[in-house]
């Protein structure tokens, strides 16, 4: 049990963070709708390439807005808000959304925009939304540029939280009960299981219902993104798609030996480690991606 409390507030802190709440940069924001479903993004930019970008869990698009001036002129940008973020909206309740609606979804959003050829960038959470897309359109990706991302290493512990029915209504029980959670908090501090930095972040993000509610369904809907790195690295390989991963030196959820196998199987790719943590791994990533574009790792 101790092993599971710990478990569980490192997979919490992995899926949260402060929420953005920056004015939007220079942009038009707009609202796509696909059967009910609602994806809000800003569309900055008029570079001649497009670039995707998918945040972390608590953010909106506004993660990206100083990223984003630094690449305006390369890239005609679009920042997503993902479901149970900004203005986007997920109508099918606790229904989880998978790998083919998500093709759905953003091909009916590609033809729109009349986009063949496009890039993808994301943040932890987000970087589940750029593999979904990559498994998805293979061929018609460029460049990937992963932050610390979710999805490349398998979390039993997550499984756990979201698979078996009991455990999934123990933690819906925590949006109405927050007591339940705080008793949790209360147990981890005595038996001194965690670092009090990752106790007071988790808590931090479990204060209102509405925040609860984001953890929870965030969870639960997004359960069916996974990923196999054999697979992975076979799209990469395959298309020659030009692969840069980051990933924060301090960072203690996601780590460069979460990265390990799966670079194993790309032989060519860039990967750096910056001196931060995991929050403040976009900041720190501007210098280096302000130089990207069609250049190969």
């Amino acid at each position: 049990m101790d092993e599971f409390i710990v478990k569980l507030f490192q997979t919490l802190a992995m899926h949260t963070h402060v929420l953005s709440y920056l004015p939007s940069m220079a942009g038009l924001y707009h609202q796509f709708q696909y059967q009910g479903a609602v994806l809000g993004y800003l569309q900055a930019g008029n570079g001649p390439e497009h670039l995707l970008l998918f945040h972390g869990f608590g953010q909106n698009h506004t993660a990206f807005n100083a990223l984003t001036r630094e690449l305006d002129t390369k890239f005609t940008l679009y920042c997503f808000d993902l479901f149970f973020h900004g203005k986007s909206q997920w109508p099918h309740n606790e229904t989880p959304l998978s790998k083919a609606y998500w093709k759905e979804i953003l091909g009916q959003f590609l033809d729109e925009k009349a986009i063949v050829n496009f890039s993808l960038l994301g943040f932890s959470l987000g970087g589940k939304f750029v593999l979904a897309s990559m498994e998805a359109f293979p061929s018609r990706i460029s460049s990937v540029y992963l932050l610390a991302p979710d999805g490349i290493k398998k979390n039993i512990w997550y499984n756990l939280a979201t698979y078996p029915a009991p455990l999934r209504w123990l933690f819906k029980s925590m949006i109405a009960k927050p007591g339940r959670f705080q008793s949790i908090v209360k147990g981890a501090r005595k038996l001194n299981l965690i670092d009090r930095g990752v106790i007071k972040f988790a808590e931090s993000q479990m204060n209102t219902e509405e925040q609860r509610k984001r953890v929870y369904y965030s969870w639960v809907v997004f359960r069916k993104l996974k990923f196999d790195q054999g697979k992975i690295g076979s799209i990469v390989n395959s298309n020659g798609i030009n692969l840069f991963l980051f990933v924060g030196q301090f960072d203690k959820m996601i780590t460069a030996k979460n990265m390990d196998r799966l670079l194993k199987r790309i032989p060519h790719h860039h990967f750096q480690i910056l001196p931060t943590g995991h929050n403040g791994l976009i900041e720190k990533s501007i210098e280096v991606l302000r130089n990207i574009g069609s250049k190969s790792p």
